[in-house]
């Protein structure tokens, strides 16, 4: 079933890639072009397999095609299936089969009898070749325009390409200077000037979306409002695209406006897209409430109802921002909408008053709700617990932690990270440690990675080296990896041999730690000038780690050092 072609020159090559990527062996093995003996001794010339990610990548490839390859000659529906998934994979990662190999696969499918994939795959090809031209053009022009600023140069070097503009072709030169949007507009006006082009929706989407950050707003705005008088509109795919950007960046005024643009047109955002950018909004340390007002205006207006998550998303703004009394009409309004005020609802509420500073008004609200029948859920109680760790009212906050225990409502590691925080940023760090061994006994949590990390540095920071250990070894019960850095660093200052000894005991698992770690500790007691416990040190490690090379040549390298002083 096997060739003697190499899986590397099998002809799925893309310029600039490792030909050690799985899709370019995938479809010789589907086909039978390549065999599997041939590409397992191929790949064992490469270097291990734990050395080179792609192996392990292929490995697993392999073992489908182990398992697919015999079915396809049959024509098993499955393998087929995977072989045009795997094609659209290849061709979306920018691979492209070449002639000879497009040749061997069409003839293995013939010999099959599989005429409607025969002809399939020569569509499929074609495509692709003509796609694999254009990219290249598509590249030179990129190169062109991206090399100096526009200017009369460019247009001639651009005109001597004699260049086929087509959509297709304009978008993806786009693409190409999407890094370069002042450089990707000059492009699209020299396209829209040239005689036989204009622009259509297809290629003012794609402008839009390269356009569509901080540096280049202005231009933005201009070729929106270009792209209305011309009669034609952004798409929702685009629209989702660009409010993301905005909204991830920040810029939360063309947010807004543009949701007010789509809102006016054909294709406007959904309910949930709304509630998306009433909660982006929201997330500011002062909401715009204009803002707020004018998006639920314009979904309203619409001829839409203000569903609970829009509700929430004004009510959350509303609090955040410190403005109780209009929260509380949301609230009415909500109500006699159907709505009535859940855990999202009243958390936004305990938010907004630790926020204000109003502590003890955000405790009667937790009251409030169990009067009304809804339960604080841990949200609720995190949210309240942190605004007075926040307030550095710890003691009340641990009031508040008991109370919640006492209702039966367990705790989590978010709620402990909130609460080691608040201890250790009034630097209560024994407190912290003691209060994270007892949540750990009594109830099996198993905190965060970053809280124990915190706590650790917290711990040695004043010299608490017994109780850092005692989470390190906590760390390695949890199935978390040690923490080394932080105790190599303290151990080379201010800790003893035995300290040092017992420092790798707190890193072995089933076997000792890895030499690193013993070079690691060994140098860093050099660079402190320790080199006596430094030697005390090696006579307590293992027989194996004292013969290491790299731990003679150090110790050597250090007493040529004192001889020649």
């Amino acid at each position: 079933m096997g060739s003697n072609l190499d899986a590397t020159l099998f002809g799925l090559t893309r310029k600039g890639l490792n030909p050690g990527n799985p899709l370019i062996d995938i479809i010789g093995f589907f086909c039978g072009v390549v065999s599997v003996k041939k590409y397992s001794s191929h790949e064992s010339s490469k270097g291990s397999f734990a050395q080179n990610p792609w192996l392990r990548q292929r490995a697993r490839v392999d073992q489908v095609l182990r398992h697919n390859s015999a079915d396809l000659f049959s024509g098993h529906k499955d393998s087929m299936k995977q072989f045009w998934i795997t094609l659209r994979q290849m061709k979306e990662q920018g691979f492209y089969i070449e002639v000879q190999t497009y040749s061997a696969i069409a003839e293995r499918l013939k010999k099959g009898k599989m005429d409607n994939d025969v002809v399939a795959f020569k569509h499929f090809f074609e495509r692709m070749m003509k796609d694999n031209a254009t990219d290249e053009v598509a590249k030179k022009v990129a190169d062109v325009v991206s090399g100096s600023e526009w200017s009369a140069g460019i247009e001639k070097e651009l005109g001597e390409l004699k260049i086929t503009l087509s959509d297709n072709f304009v978008v993806r030169v786009l693409k190409e200077l999407r890094i370069c949007p002042s450089k990707a507009l000059s492009f699209f006006h020299w396209v829209g000037q040239s005689s036989g082009y204009e622009h259509n929706t297809i290629t003012y989407n794609a402008v839009a979306r390269i356009l569509a950050q901080a540096d280049s707003i202005g231009e933005f705005w201009s070729v929106i409002e270009e792209m209305k008088g011309a009669g034609h509109e952004l798409d929702l795919d685009t629209y989702i695209k660009i409010t993301r950007q905005f909204q991830k960046s920040k810029m939360m005024e063309d947010a807004v406006k543009l949701y007010e643009l789509m809102m006016d047109g054909p294709y406007k955002p959904s309910a949930q897209d709304c509630s998306m950018l009433l909660r982006s909004i929201s997330a500011n340390d002062k909401p715009d409430l204009d803002m707020v007002f004018r998006v639920a205006k314009k979904f309203e207006s619409a001829g839409n109802t203000l569903s609970k998550a829009v509700y929430d998303g004004i009510h959350r703004s509303l609090t955040s921002a410190g403005s109780f009394d209009e929260a509380e009409k949301i609230t009415k309004v909500m109500r006699n909408a159907g709505y009535e005020p859940d855990n999202i609802t009243y958390s936004q509420l305990v938010f907004g008053l630790c926020k204000a500073k109003r502590l003890e008004e955000a405790c009667k609200v937790l009251d409030e709700m169990e009067a009304n029948g809804c339960v604080p859920d841990i949200m609720t109680w995190t949210i309240l617990i942190q605004g007075h760790c926040a307030a550095n009212e710890v003691d009340t906050a641990l009031v508040c932690f008991a109370k919640m225990i006492e209702k039966g409502c367990d705790a989590d590691a978010d709620l402990l990270d909130v609460l080691i925080n608040g201890f250790l940023k009034q630097r209560k760090i024994e407190g912290a440690y003691k209060l994270l061994i007892e949540m750990v006994n009594m109830t099996r949590l198993r905190p965060w990675q970053a809280t124990y990390k915190n706590l650790i540095e917290n711990l040695l920071g004043v010299r608490k080296l017994d109780e850092a250990f005692a989470l390190l070894h906590l760390m390695k019960k949890q199935s978390y990896p040690p923490y080394p850095d932080p105790f190599v660093q303290y151990l080379s200052k201010f800790g003893s041999v035995e300290d040092a000894a017992e420092f790798f005991k707190a890193l072995s698992v089933k076997e000792y730690p890895s030499s690193a770690a013993y070079v690691h500790v060994f140098k860093s007691f050099f660079k402190e000038g320790r080199d006596s416990e430094a030697k005390e040190l090696l006579y307590k490690c293992p027989h194996h780690i004292r013969k290491l090379g790299e731990i003679s040549k150090l110790f050597g390298s250090t007493e040529g050092k004192q001889t020649a002083a």
